[in-house]
């Protein structure tokens, strides 16, 4: 906090609001006593201007594309961590020691599996019903399986429902999955890391023997960590707005992943793989979707281009560019769609209709692709989003509990609807 103020004139009134200071020069009016001063309060829809919170967790500079976990580069972290050992990062602010590091592993590689009872809730729910549903109505589930976990609960046990959701999360979405093609669960293996045994739960039988190709493991792992966490976007708000109403933990995540569900924020990638599909039953080339994507009449729509945060490049998607290569090199993989796909990005790389406006593939473009490549069903491309950020939501949720200016959210509003008027009986209407 600095000795800077604000000055705020509204009709002959005029009052001085504290200016806030982030730790990156970031500058903020703290405007909580402008209501009670003024009887006034702000208009922002969507928030896009309302910090709702101070954070110690993620920065981000949208306009010179940094992205940063605790002060860590995005790249340094992606280059040369793991997802586990940055989820301890996210949630203890620090990077694990060694020793920590091996019993944070330990303890997600231990409480991997599910309570048998669990699993019977997936045969009451469609088949056909969308996974991102599933998994939110199974993680609300938890908190009947773990009553215990309250949001006052001491912090031990707020840490041990944190190991919980990170272990069994995985295993829940791998389950969607299965249940959804008519398949049998598999049951985590504990010799596998993290990303290899989601893997062996997606698709392994008991038929045969499956092996995970640790290139594969070792990218789904970049893309966790790619979006383990965003500041305060559209999900992790909701978390933190659920928890203030001292939700627990399962509860508030649940609601987080419902969130993300949504086309205009996890399902960006899922819409990337739907675009490919319509340029491709549309019979058209790519360069006359881009030509159509220019006119605003045509009703086309470019997904996976552009930032609603970034105004430069995503720092996340240049480094899944260079892994979706890699990938698809590794693989081998030949597929219409993904030739379209690099079709797109090299036009929309040239093209000054979307330089200009610097609309640049972002990571939903690279990790729709990937996913492809890997043999994800695009139903559960989302999903797997959910898993990247989950160790953000555990991290932020944690966060808000120890805020000393913690305090239910409670939106207001400028209400525009009829004036007073009397009740009309229904005889005389």
């Amino acid at each position: 906090m600095t000795s800077e103020t604000a000055k705020l004139t509204i009709g002959d009134q005029e009052i001085e609001l504290p200016v806030l200071k982030g730790a990156e020069g970031e500058i903020a009016i703290d405007i909580r006593a402008l209501r009670a001063q003024t009887g006034a309060i702000t208009f922002d829809p969507g928030y896009a201007n309302t910090g709702s919170c101070r954070s110690t967790i993620t920065f981000l500079d949208g306009e010179k594309g940094i992205l940063r976990y605790c002060g860590y580069p995005i790249e340094q972290l992606a280059e040369k961590s793991t997802f586990l050992e940055v989820a301890w990062l996210l949630m203890n602010r620090e990077l694990p020691s060694a020793n920590q590091l091996e019993q944070w592993e330990n303890e997600i590689t231990y409480h991997t599996m599910v309570h048998e009872d669990l699993k019977r809730l997936y045969a009451s729910m469609p088949k056909e019903g969308h996974p991102m549903a599933v998994c939110a109505a199974i993680v609300g589930a938890l908190s009947t399986f773990y009553q215990d976990v309250k949001f006052d609960s001491p912090e031990i046990e707020r840490r041990i429902a944190a190991v919980r959701l990170m272990a069994k999360v995985p295993t829940i979405a791998a389950y969607s999955f299965k249940h959804s093609i008519g398949q049998p669960f598999m049951y985590p293996r504990n010799d596998l890391n993290y990303a290899s045994n989601l893997l062996h739960m997606m698709f392994a039988t008991p038929c045969e023997e499956y092996e995970v190709d640790p290139v594969i493991a070792r990218a789904l792992d970049l893309l966790l960590i790619l979006h383990a966490d965003h500041e305060q976007n559209c999900s992790t708000s909701t978390v933190r707005m659920v928890g203030s109403s001292q939700a627990n933990l399962f509860a508030s995540v649940s609601a987080g992943i419902s969130a993300l569900w949504g086309p205009l924020h996890g399902g960006a990638n899922q819409k990337v793989i739907e675009m490919l599909i319509s340029i491709q039953d549309g019979e058209r080339s790519a360069k006359q979707f881009m030509e159509l994507a220019k006119d605003k009449d045509s009703g086309v729509r470019l997904m996976g281009f552009g930032h609603r945060v970034y105004k430069n490049h995503d720092p996340r998607a240049r480094i899944l560019k260079q892994a979706c290569h890699d990938v698809l090199q590794r693989l081998g993989t030949s597929d219409p769609l993904l030739e379209i796909a690099q079709e797109l990005e090299s036009i929309a790389l040239e093209d000054d209709y979307f330089v200009e406006r610097k609309l640049y593939p972002n990571v939903d473009f690279y990790s729709g692709i990937i996913y492809k490549a890997l043999g994800i069903p695009t139903d559960m491309f989302t999903v797997f989003f959910a898993l990247g950020r989950l160790p953000g939501w555990i991290a932020q949720w944690l966060e808000f509990h120890g805020d000393e200016d913690k305090k239910i959210c409670r939106p207001r509003q400028i209400y525009i609807g009829a004036n007073e008027r009397d009740y009309v009986p229904l005889e005389k209407r």
